[in-house]
């Protein structure tokens, strides 16, 4: 099994890799009716690609349609995509941007690193820990799985009509890449 400071630093898999949507998935959940259940969902449309240099140093972007957030209750689903939360006819995308990574001793031994990644929600862009696990695949691919803890109310998601709604969602991605046709 390949380490993932080996991973970083190999030349011969320097360059762009593309990630493959059909392969990946975007999820949140957050505590509703004051934490009795958690409300689930997921974001069916999304693009990115990555680079690594060879010499240690990544950098990635993942771009997500805000609109197409789903948690299977339409009524839902269109208050969340009103002004009160994404607004997303003001605001179309929300975007993750890797500058970089630092694999960690954590489990899974030679998989686990912290991402430096900022997040911008509503047109606010904030830094958000992710730390992450980052597998070499069979098929050569690369799979990202990781989460993060949103503060709603730092990127201006803050509706919450009697406190029902958790302050903190987790957000969640594995992410399968593809290295790009050379």
């Amino acid at each position: 099994m390949t380490t993932l400071e080996t991973l970083l630093n190999d030349p011969e898999l320097a360059g762009v890799w593309n990630l493959v949507p059909d392969r990946s998935a975007i999820t949140f959940k957050i505590p509703n009716l004051w934490g009795l259940l958690k409300v689930k969902g997921r974001f069916t449309e999304f693009s990115g690609d990555g680079q690594l240099t060879g010499k240690g140093a990544v950098f990635g972007r993942l771009d997500i349609r805000a609109a197409s957030l789903d948690t299977g209750i339409g009524r839902r689903d269109k208050h969340l995509r009103s002004a009160d939360f994404f607004d997303v006819e003001r605001f179309a995308e929300i975007s993750v941007v890797v500058t970089a990574v630092h694999p960690t001793q954590g489990p899974p031994r030679g998989r686990a690193a912290d991402l430096r990644a900022a997040f911008t929600i509503k047109g606010i862009t904030a830094p958000l820990p992710l730390s992450a696990t980052i597998t070499e695949l069979d098929d050569g691919s690369i799979r990202i799985a990781g989460a993060a803890k949103v503060d709603r109310t730092q990127f201006d998601l803050g509706w919450n009509r009697l406190g029902m709604i958790g302050k903190t969602a987790t957000a969640a991605a594995e992410a399968v890449f593809a290295r790009a046709a050379q």
